[in-house]
């Protein structure tokens, strides 16, 4: 059964939770880490909507109750797994940084990313605008923004470039993930289902004021067997995010 809608974090209580100790056993033996980790887990397995305190506290093995002794409700538990599945991205602040130049750093990052989006789909269903600002989300930004420092953009085109790159990651990992959960409950690929609608869109269309389109999506359709290749749109629009930035930090360096 799925989980009652969460109701909005307390930001206090969630960036008190988020800066605190993890590690600390309270009576129960359970710490927070423990619980964010089973949380990740079942998320993982059966999405966010799904997630409750009650089936974090099943895959635990304890009481409902014991669970909130350490976390309030799932608003703030969700707070914690946010920020709990970036706290392995990269090896050290630097890391992005050590890559040859700043688009092999970008690409880097834009990979790493890509990774834990597509592990962990649910977190498509976390609001972002507001997150609470945990460790893990602080230190990623801090790491992803040293690879643009020093390169004659302004604060906000640093902070603007790596929104860029990083919203063009979520939103191709979005679709890829929204691809994989229609071919799961359809229990088509899409190379079956495209052949399924072919002969009856072909007759509908023909003669239709849509050749371009027709042209277009019998390409796409026929190369990728798809409507969607992931990877694919995720390497184009790079490189095309990429070559554009390069051309403002070309302008930049011309001026200085």
């Amino acid at each position: 059964m799925a989980g009652r809608k969460a109701a909005a974090p307390d930001p206090a209580r969630s960036l008190a939770l988020l800066w605190g100790s993890h590690t600390k056993p309270g009576r129960s033996g359970l710490t927070v880490r423990a619980i964010v980790d089973a949380a990740v887990e079942v998320a993982d397995t059966v999405g966010l909507e799904a997630l409750s305190m009650r089936t974090v506290a099943e895959r635990l093995k304890v009481g409902t109750m014991s669970l909130y002794t350490h976390v309030p409700g799932k608003g703030e538990l969700t707070d914690l797994m946010f920020d709990r599945v970036y706290g392995d991205l990269y090896a050290d602040a630097d890391e992005p940084a050590r890559q040859p130049g700043w688009r092999a750093a970008l690409e880097f990052i834009a990979h790493r990313n890509w990774e834990v989006l597509t592990a962990h789909p649910w977190i498509h269903e976390v609001p972002t605008m507001r997150t609470a600002l945990g460790p893990n989300i602080t230190r990623k930004y801090e790491t992803e923004l040293r690879p643009l420092d020093g390169l004659g953009l302004t604060d906000v085109e640093m902070d603007s470039a790596l929104a860029l790159v990083l919203t063009h990651v979520q939103g191709i990992a979005r679709a890829g993930a929204e691809q994989l959960r229609t071919q799961r409950d359809s229990g088509l690929t899409d190379e079956e289902w495209w052949r399924q609608i072919s002969p009856t869109l072909t007759t509908v269309m023909s003669g239709t004021h849509f050749p371009t389109a027709g042209r277009v999506g019998t390409a796409v359709g026929e190369h990728f067997q798809s409507a969607l290749d992931a990877t694919h749109s995720l390497t184009f629009g790079l490189t095309t995010i990429l070559n554009g930035l390069g051309q403002l930090i070309d302008q930049r360096s011309a001026v200085q």
